[in-house]
């Protein structure tokens, strides 16, 4: 029932700007953290930013200073602001929750940062 459906991505410039969305459903959103990791080619699938339910951030040394994420409960979705982007943010972006014992994903969007 678990449920994350991933929005957002696309192609832009380097020095670009992008929003990716996470809207979930099947658990009670607003108590559990939540994880945004992303997938180059040919790499490993990395941590990229999280929120607490208390909505306390983390991110990787790469984005910081660039990337934003933020929750919004009413709707039960969970954002990425990427600004500033580089080549090397290309990569597929996942969402991800940990509930009930076990980690659930989106399927991923796709976001090119190319001129």
């Amino acid at each position: 029932q678990v449920q994350l459906l991933e929005s957002g991505g696309g192609l832009v410039q380097p020095g670009g700007s992008l929003r990716l969305s996470c809207a979930t459903s099947g658990f009670p959103f607003s108590s559990y953290a939540m994880s945004w990791y992303r997938q180059a080619p040919g790499k490993e699938r990395e941590l990229v930013a999280s929120v607490s339910a208390a909505s306390s951030t983390n991110y990787a040394d790469s984005v910081k200073g660039r990337f934003t994420i933020s929750r919004y409960n009413a709707k039960n979705t969970v954002y990425l602001q990427m600004n500033s982007l580089k080549p090397e943010d290309t990569a597929v972006y996942y969402c991800r929750v940990y509930y009930g014992g076990m980690a659930y994903w989106g399927k991923g969007t796709l976001v090119t940062v190319s001129s």
